[in-house]
């Protein structure tokens, strides 16, 4: 009789434990549908700006006439002294810098589990 009353104590004392683990984790042994495990996660889209360098105008260059220079030695008579030329004047090209910004990455959406409820069983 004594053995049959341990073997008995000894049963209770079990299932008294793995209520008690139980308990600590609401319904862990009977897993609920998974309906959020995973959830959806943003990453928005990445930009940068970058400096360029534009030409604001080209170079060029400009032809300038000079007239003839004439002069008069005598009273009769005029001599040219310097007859007539073109001087060229450089313009050279004139640059900006401009800045733009652009995509490095489009956005982009993934999914990630949810981390669970439940430390002891993982639900």
């Amino acid at each position: 009789m004594s053995r049959t009353i341990a073997i008995a104590f000894t049963t209770a004392l079990a299932a008294l434990s793995m209520t008690s683990a139980a308990s600590a984790c609401y319904n862990c042994y009977q897993p609920a549908p998974c309906v959020t495990c995973y959830q959806q996660q943003y990453v928005p889209p990445q930009y940068r700006t970058v400096d360029e360098t534009v030409m604001v105008s080209p170079g060029s260059v400009v032809a300038h006439r000079t007239p003839a220079q004439y002069r008069t030695v005598m009273v009769p008579q005029t001599v040219m002294v310097a007859p007539e030329g073109v001087q060229y004047e450089r313009i050279p090209p004139q640059y900006a810098t401009r800045q733009r910004v652009e995509m490095v990455s489009p956005g982009y959406s993934y999914y990630q589990p949810v981390a669970p409820r439940c430390a002891s069983c993982g639900y």
